[in-house]
């Protein structure tokens, strides 16, 4: 059994992995908002126990132990965050916050209760993967939609679950998971994307774009109605 705080940064490599970023200590101290020399004597500690490698110039990885780790402390979490969307009516922008807080207590057995009374689902409310049991992580293909060009229609795999407002924002313009859009227009300069969700045409700023990704592109047409 290990303590919160070594799988909070197990975790916390692995997130950092995820999104193609090296892991600097650095990176894990702003990820988890703590000192650079807190991060610095805990990352240590993992190496020392060898649940991760840190090399000079490499950065963080983790090792095969402490992914094993990382990815059941993720299952915990987005499991959690399921049920609490699905099967209490936790909006989506609050469900991250309250999982952080039953990932680290969750019984094996309630693990399973939870999993099987949801249907065993393999996505949680921001589409994120939620790994198996056994380790292995369900992927999908998927680019961002600022990549997208005029035109170009696409299906939302995942967003981004870390800033509650941000999903507040997006929800309300209705960028859910499995939500269908159509880049109408592209302002030039870096200017808003224009899209339509659902019948309704949007604004939406580039960086609020970075952080959701989408299917690859599934249909281009020369104009849009």
């Amino acid at each position: 059994m290990h303590t919160q705080a070594v799988e909070d940064y197990l975790k916390a490599v692995y997130e950092i992995q995820k999104r193609n970023d090296k892991v600097t200590t650095s990176a894990v101290a702003e990820e988890l908002e703590v000192a650079p020399a807190s991060a610095t004597n805990m990352l240590k500690k993992l190496s020392e126990m060898k649940l991760v490698t840190h090399e000079p110039y490499r950065g963080v990885t983790l090792t095969e132990a402490g992914q094993k780790v990382a990815l059941e402390v993720i299952r915990h979490h987005r499991l959690i965050e399921t049920y609490l969307a699905e099967a209490l009516g936790v909006p989506w922008d609050q469900v991250h916050a309250e999982a952080e807080k039953w990932e680290h207590v969750l019984s094996e057995d309630l693990e399973d209760r939870i999993d099987e009374k949801l249907g065993y689902p393999t996505r949680d409310p921001h589409g994120s993967p939620i790994p198996s049991r056994d380790g292995s992580v369900p992927e999908a293909q998927s680019v961002g939609l600022d990549t997208l060009d005029e035109g170009q229609s696409a299906t939302i795999i995942e967003v981004d679950d870390r800033n509650p407002e941000l999903l507040r924002y997006l929800g309300s313009l209705g960028l859910y998971p499995e939500a269908r859009i159509t880049v109408v227009e592209l302002a030039p300069f870096s200017g808003p994307i224009t899209l339509l969700v659902e019948g309704q045409q949007h604004a939406l700023g580039r960086e609020a774009a970075q952080h959701i990704q989408v299917s690859e592109v599934e249909s281009t047409s020369a104009s849009v109605a």
